[in-house]
């Protein structure tokens, strides 16, 4: 009787090996090198195909959304390219290319943008946030507060007033700075967590002053616009508001979220 239990033990943990062996073997897993090749020889779609089945099993990081947004433009659906430029910036603000290719698929939209004043401040603290993504904003909070403590302990144990005075100087500095550092990082990361942008995906689209088609018409934005979503607790529409000022309502099923 024991040899007959040992014996089906031994098959049912088989069974379950080739099973999941199936299983996995049935699935096709591609990676990086081969969606980089696909674009490279010019096959687009194959390459789009690639690049989201590695997002999706793999996981999203900003050159993955580029190179997608590439492939996308290549095949001259801006929108699509857009969207992916954006998520890619999202995530990392600070790569160059990122922001060269945002900016190059914008020139192929029909809306032109003219976005209002803002104040010095603001202006400042958008472009400060860009230097780095928010991995290296928080290193460099985590770096500054401890140059602060090892600065306040020259400050409290050194019996010399001018390396005192240094200590103090520069300890305030890195104290500011591991402040400012925190704060772009929990920025950067509320972005990414509480996405209110999205892209027109659809090629024009009229935006009414009430959520309702029998709305007024007040105007209209084309395919790969940016825009901010200001309500979005109705079911089929979304009031949304734009770089300009400009704020209305429209179908929900028109854009795409960051």
């Amino acid at each position: 009787m024991k040899r007959i239990f040992s014996l089906l033990s031994v098959l049912s943990v088989m069974l379950c090996a080739n099973a999941q062996f199936v299983q996995q073997d049935s699935v096709q897993v591609y990676s990086v090198a081969q969606a980089d090749s696909a674009y490279i020889q010019g096959d687009w779609l194959t390459a789009i195909g690639m690049y989201e089945d590695i997002i999706e099993n793999q996981g999203v990081n900003p050159t993955l959304y580029m190179n997608l947004g590439n492939a996308w433009l290549k095949m001259d659906e801006v929108a699509k390219a857009i969207l992916y430029y954006e998520r890619a910036y999202l995530l990392d603000p600070s790569d160059d290319d990122i922001k060269f290719n945002l900016e190059l698929a914008r020139t192929k939209t029909v809306d032109k943008v003219n976005p209002v004043n803002e104040l010095f401040i603001v202006v400042w603290f958008k472009k400060a946030l860009a230097v780095l993504d928010v991995d290296g904003w928080g290193m460099v909070a985590v770096a500054a507060f401890i140059l602060t403590l090892v600065l306040l302990g020259f400050f409290l144990f050194s019996k010399k007033m001018g390396i005192r005075k240094i200590s103090f100087c520069f300890s305030a500095i890195f104290f500011v700075l591991s402040i400012l550092s925190y704060i772009f990082a929990t920025t950067q990361m509320g972005n990414i967590r509480n996405r209110d942008t999205a892209i027109i995906m659809s090629p024009s689209v009229t935006v009414k002053s009430t959520p309702s088609s029998g709305g007024t018409d007040l105007f209209i934005i084309h395919e790969g616009r940016k825009v901010q979503i200001l309500d979005a607790s109705m079911k089929e529409w979304v009031e949304i508001s734009l770089e300009d000022g400009n704020t209305g309502w429209v179908p929900v099923n028109v854009m795409e979220i960051i």
